[in-house]
């Protein structure tokens, strides 16, 4: 995912305009860039949630 691709990802996810998949793509390239955790806390705490509930893998692999 490049720069331009994240951006609109965060936009379209904090607009609520994101659906199930595309927030399961972009939780999984946070989660394996690392990015997640930098962000603010709701990005890591929903990608904690997600990687609890065997979606998607602590690696950003996604499980389902």
């Amino acid at each position: 995912m490049n720069k331009d691709d994240l951006v609109n990802y965060i936009i379209d996810y904090e607009s609520g305009e994101l659906n199930e998949e595309g927030c399961i793509t972009l939780f999984a390239y946070l989660i394996k860039s690392g990015k997640a955790w930098s962000l603010q806390g709701h990005y890591g705490r929903t990608a904690q949630a997600l990687i609890d509930n065997d979606i998607i893998t602590k690696n950003g692999e996604v499980k389902q």
